[in-house]
């Protein structure tokens, strides 16, 4: 399993219309066959700041995912949305060991 973290730091008048495009990119993205998780999360403090946590189940999914119309839509859709260029930070999971998804 390859998991990616993606930090996005959202101007204030944007959060509303980022959510709305993060979402519907999450819910196409969950029914891909090569993505076991597509977690959004926001921070609680911060209303600007984002997480998105994309697990996938095989090192090429990353690059299928980005291949995508949904993917393609929603990076246009945000692009004026952030504050900053959006980063991430990759990992392997380690346990549990099977991932169990």
């Amino acid at each position: 399993m390859l998991v990616v973290h993606v930090h996005v730091r959202v101007k204030p008048e944007g959060i509303e219309a980022f959510k709305q495009a993060t979402l519907e990119n999450a819910r196409q993205s969950v029914r891909e066959p090569g993505i076991a998780r597509f977690d959004v999360l926001e921070q609680s403090d911060d209303p600007t700041r984002f997480v998105l946590v994309e697990v996938y189940r095989t090192a090429e999914a990353p690059a299928q995912h980005k291949a995508t119309a949904h993917y393609a839509k929603w990076r246009d859709a945000v692009a004026s949305l952030m504050a900053e260029p959006r980063s991430s930070v990759k990992f392997e999971n380690v346990f549990p060991d099977d991932a169990g998804w």
